[in-house]
């Protein structure tokens, strides 16, 4: 199956253990990678820079999660089968989809269809393509280690905390076909969730580094041209 616009909130490998917070802020000022640091009412984040582009991380701590749907969850698929996941470790994660200005920074090109805006989710990105952007940015943060995060990680940082579909009202969170005007939209006009991360629920799909089956891969959250049901935390699509 295809997907018109695809991508990803980037994840950075774990760089300490931690007991709270304030050791988190601690260590932050050490990352190498980030120009600049600090705590608000979300958490912990760190920012990156890469040209003119301004990318935040948050600082995603360990904990345990339902992942899945219970079986009366509106718009629920089969496959959802709710069980208990542990995340071990603490990890980054892009606060937003990745913009077509920092894709554009890194990879000095910009395949995206909507361009009206350069804080427009970059679309049109296959995993291969994902892959090589990474690879480019360590050129920039090489301490940084960016990947896809997990399928579990993912849902984890979606829900933050919460056990519903979604973190809040559909209208309010994501675009999806019924509010979107059939395009994308700047990252960061919906409101976020409780760990501050936007557009977690629709605009573009976000891949996952999941394969199932042995091919095909994950990808999570919804987007411009969805319907409503599959911006939720548990629904996945395969591809």
């Amino acid at each position: 199956m295809e997907f018109v616009g695809q991508e990803a909130h980037l994840v950075a490998s774990d760089w300490f253990e931690t007991k709270g917070q304030a050791l988190v802020a601690e260590a932050l000022r050490k990352a190498p990678w980030a120009h600049a640091v600090g705590e608000d009412g979300f958490g912990v984040y760190a920012d990156l820079r890469v040209g003119e582009a301004k990318q935040c991380l948050r600082w995603i701590m360990p904990g345990e999660f339902m992942m899945g749907s219970p079986e009366d969850e509106k718009g629920r698929f089969l496959d959802e089968e709710q069980h208990p996941v542990t995340i071990a470790k603490g990890f980054w994660m892009a606060d937003t989809p990745c913009t077509q200005l920092l894709w554009s920074q890194v990879m000095g090109s910009n395949p995206s269809l909507f361009k009206n805006n350069p804080n427009n989710p970059v679309e049109r990105v296959s995993w291969d393509d994902i892959q090589g952007f990474y690879a480019r940015l360590g050129r920039f943060a090489p301490e940084l280690n960016a990947r896809l995060p997990s399928e579990a990680q993912w849902e984890y940082a979606c829900r933050a905390g919460t056990a519903g579909p979604r973190y809040g009202e559909i209208d309010d969170i994501a675009w999806h076909v019924g509010n979107s005007n059939l395009r994308t939209h700047p990252v960061g006009l919906k409101e976020p969730n409780p760990w501050g991360l936007y557009d977690m629920l629709g605009n573009v799909w976000e891949w996952t580094d999941t394969v199932v089956d042995g091919q095909e891969r994950v990808v999570r959250g919804g987007s411009w041209h969805a319907l409503a049901r599959d911006a939720r935390a548990s629904a996945e699509v395969r591809t």
